[in-house]
């Protein structure tokens, strides 16, 4: 049966350990996988501007011998008159893969259950699972073992990266909190899955309005941009709405002292993080961008072996 990566949850705690090590090896030698060899090629899917996405995909899938297809929404039928679908019955016959970065989580569910290639989730409005991956190896070399760690992620927590942190931290064992105001608090029914991963790996689950009492003593801080793509148009009120959850020195200072500050980028310097923070010696930024290129191999590879 074909497998799709279109939530973090779509993984269990032994799969996702098992990419997260695949990862590690092929970070060591980026050339010793090519399961794309032929080339086979991969369709990579934009609805969305994107950059690490789109370099960690094109190089990662030419690292693994294939052809990667950089296809825009905006020239295609996809993004016009033709349903998922229809595009994946018409994909799958030609492509080993298909990667999507879109809006509506509902479209890349669509087309995952008319395909028998598999689809991978680049990023929704809903969860942005691939990178999620990336933090997590990213953590995992900084910090060993990921179960048992805390991780706190503060600014808005409907967002696709506090979603995707809520379920693939559970998934890993972890504590995760999300601070946010309360009309910002993640989707309930997300919040229940991922109370129920947490208690059966060992982790757990902690919704939070005050950004200083989520991040004491926490391992690991995280925040993203305030105001997603889309979301323009709300740049005052959100900039207004968040403007205590900025990730400051005095605010990481409550954390542990070796703790780990990452961001997804790109970043609003001087809105949801300082520059002294993102630039300072507890950020690992650098390491979580590059990681997208080893995880999303992984990820890739993994799948293909059970296409």
């Amino acid at each position: 049966m074909t497998r799709h990566f279109l939530r973090d949850d779509d993984l269990t705690q032994a799969e996702q350990l098992e990419i997260l090590d695949l990862a590690v090896e092929l970070k060591k030698d980026r050339y010793a996988s090519k399961p794309l060899a032929g080339p086979q090629t991969v369709a990579v899917i934009f609805d969305k501007s994107s950059t690490r996405t789109r370099v960690s995909f094109a190089v990662g899938i030419a690292d693994l011998g294939g052809s990667p297809l950089i296809i825009s929404t905006a020239n295609s039928q996809l993004g016009g008159k033709e349903t998922p679908s229809d595009t994946a019955r018409v994909l799958e016959r030609m492509v080993s893969a298909i990667v999507w970065r879109t809006y509506a989580q509902s479209g890349l569910e669509q087309m995952a259950l008319e395909t028998t290639v598999p689809v991978v989730n680049a990023l929704s409005d809903d969860f942005h699972p691939c990178q999620l991956l990336a933090d997590l190896l990213t953590i995992r070399e900084h910090r060993g073992e990921l179960a048992g760690l805390t991780v706190t992620f503060l600014g808005d927590g409907r967002s696709n990266m506090a979603q995707s942190y809520l379920l693939a931290c559970a998934v890993a064992g972890m504590n995760v909190r999300i601070a946010s105001p309360d009309a910002y608090v993640p989707d309930p029914q997300v919040v229940v899955d991922a109370e129920t991963i947490a208690a059966a790996n060992g982790g757990s689950v902690a919704l939070f309005t005050d950004p200083a009492e989520s991040v004491t003593g926490v391992d690991i801080v995280v925040t993203d941009t305030w105001v997603s793509m889309g979301k323009e148009d709300e740049k005052a009120e959100r900039v207004a709405t968040f403007g205590a959850y900025q990730v400051d020195s005095a605010l990481m200072a409550l954390a542990k002292p070796d703790a780990l500050f990452l961001h997804c980028l790109p970043a609003d310097r001087g809105y949801e993080v300082t520059a002294d923070v993102i630039d300072g010696e507890q950020s690992v930024i650098w390491d979580e961008a590059e990681n997208r290129l080893h995880a999303q191999k992984a990820l890739l590879v993994w799948l293909l072996e059970r296409a």
